[in-house]
């Protein structure tokens, strides 16, 4: 147990850092939501592949367990990592219809994981997407919910809808805000009629979530958005967004704009340049294998806290042994520097 809180707390740690080198703002909004000692579940809406997880577990305050399709477990060696970092594997209809029972036995584990205290995050709508709204619910986690409560009634199994915001998800450098929203008691939607307390916990949650990102409606989706982001509105700030919409775009506040954009574009140059073998394998090789456009940040993210701290430490490598330490240092510290400058500018 002692180790595994060790491989836990270095994970977030290095997690957390390469965040602060990737996003150019993190805003964390109400995590004292969270309890710190009672059961949870965690329900966010999913706009970012694994970077929603990742925002999520480096700043909830908790150790979480994730609920992960079971498409990325195949490779053993795969499992075994994401098993030691709580993830935990759940199938889908595009699994295939034989691997749905299997998640019986996840859903059983759920509820002892809850049984525990322990928190769970999951991402209700089933699936991701780049879409400024909130999508119908899947039912599994009101499985989770009511199968929990079933086996231990007195288990007081706290609900906290999260929205995650960014400003441009498939970009880098690119800003995202966090919002907790207030728990509430999973047992007040035990009925005598289960399908109704299913019906309303669905609806319950969707329209928490919904005030705590910007929801666009799909019905005018494309205009709005343009209208919107012709506005230059704060998508970071939901409750302004939506109030906008709301509005018919009457009451929207505008964003100021960005007056280092040009000095952030030269830096974000020179940092290409000094990266460029990390770059190059990004830019040539893997973005251009990359089949659904909520993979690019995941994918970009994964590179920058692999390739480039290897390449960096190579390069740092070489000018101690073929200059000195001095140069080697020099070479760390001012690449650090621009990195710095090209991300929060």
């Amino acid at each position: 147990m002692v180790l595994k809180k060790l491989w836990l707390h270095s994970v977030r740690s290095y997690l957390r850092l390469g965040m602060f080198f990737y996003f150019k703002r993190i805003h964390v909004h109400n995590v004292e939501n969270i309890p710190k000692n009672k059961p949870v579940l965690l329900l966010a809406n999913h706009q970012n592949a694994l970077l929603d997880a990742l925002l999520i577990a480096t700043k909830s305050g908790r150790f979480l367990f994730f609920l992960t399709r079971a498409a990325v477990f195949k490779k053993s060696y795969v499992s075994k990592i994401l098993n030691s970092l709580q993830m935990l594997p759940v199938y889908r209809v595009r699994d295939g219809w034989s691997t749905i029972s299997n998640n019986n036995a996840i859903f059983e584990n759920c509820s002892k994981i809850l049984n525990k205290n322990e928190a769970i995050a999951i991402f209700p709508e089933g699936s991701h997407n780049l879409a400024r709204r909130v999508r119908p619910l899947s039912k599994g986690f009101t499985r989770i919910v009511f199968d929990t409560l079933k086996k231990y009634p007195d288990l007081d199994l706290q609900l906290i809808p999260t929205g995650l915001n960014f400003v441009n998800a498939k970009a880098c450098p690119d800003s995202t805000a966090i919002y907790f929203g207030e728990p509430f008691a999973a047992k007040d939607f035990i009925k005598d009629n289960k399908n109704e307390g299913i019906l309303e916990l669905k609806q319950t949650v969707q329209n928490k979530i919904m005030n705590l990102t910007a929801h666009i409606s799909e019905e005018n989706y494309e205009e709005d958005l343009q209208r919107l982001n012709n506005l230059n509105v704060d998508f970071l700030k939901p409750n302004e967004v939506n109030l906008c919409l709301k509005s018919n775009f009457e009451n929207c506040k505008v964003k100021t704009k960005n007056k280092t954009k040009y000095l952030s574009i030269f830096f974000q140059t020179l940092l290409k340049i000094n990266l460029i073998v990390p770059y190059a394998i990004w830019k040539f090789v893997a973005r251009p294998k990359i089949k659904e456009i909520e993979f690019i940040s995941t994918f970009r993210f994964a590179i920058a806290i692999t390739l480039v701290p290897i390449y960096l430490f190579i390069v740092t490598i070489v000018l101690l042994n073929i200059h000195s330490v001095l140069a080697g240092l020099l070479y760390l510290t001012l690449s650090l520097i621009i990195a710095l400058f090209a991300i929060k500018f």
